[in-house]
């Protein structure tokens, strides 16, 4: 089932004609004679280049970032208690992530497919809950919190997904 717009354009596409050649009927006899499948070969090339990420490994890319955001922290103020709001900030991104992994890696959730969408689900509105808790318990955990060290520590940590997805290489397990 194509895109087409009765008045022609598709969306994204300048003309009808080019829509043909950009878009994917499954049920279209011209395309399907245009399908191949992949050889063993190329999808061994392909899982070369395009590696599964490791969750864990994200998991401690972010201990690692949170450390280090802690021990910048410190060194740039000075202050002890800076340094903790700020690792306490990047333990409020660890812990809910390390949960997450836990829960996405559990042999309930893989299942099948309903129950791994039900399980990212919940587990990632465990995440969010626990997040939120723990930034709220921050108040009497950290004894002279410094709320900008705290948010530089979680923000920080957090943005650990971005730079995994970009450097995706370096955190695949090795093959």
């Amino acid at each position: 089932m194509k895109t087409v717009r009765k008045d022609g354009p598709v969306l994204g596409l300048k003309s009808v004609s080019h829509a043909y050649d950009d878009a994917y009927d499954a049920e279209d006899p011209r395309d399907l004679e245009r399908f191949k499948p992949l050889t063993a070969e190329e999808v061994q090339n392909l899982r070369r280049q395009q590696p599964l990420l490791s969750v864990w490994r994200v998991v401690l890319a972010q201990v690692m970032v949170g450390l280090a955001v802690a021990a910048l922290t410190w060194l740039l103020t000075g202050k002890v208690s800076a340094a903790w709001s700020a690792a306490y900030g990047g333990l409020a991104v660890v812990v809910p992530a390390a949960l997450f992994a836990r829960g996405l890696t559990s042999k309930a959730t893989m299942l099948n497919s309903g129950t791994a969408v039900f399980g990212f689900l919940l587990w990632e509105l465990v995440k969010i809950g626990l997040t939120i808790a723990m930034l709220y318990a921050a108040v009497w955990l950290v004894k002279d919190l410094s709320w900008p060290a705290m948010l530089v520590g979680l923000v920080v940590t957090m943005k650990v997904y971005w730079v995994v997805f970009a450097w995706r290489n370096v955190f695949h397990p090795a093959a």
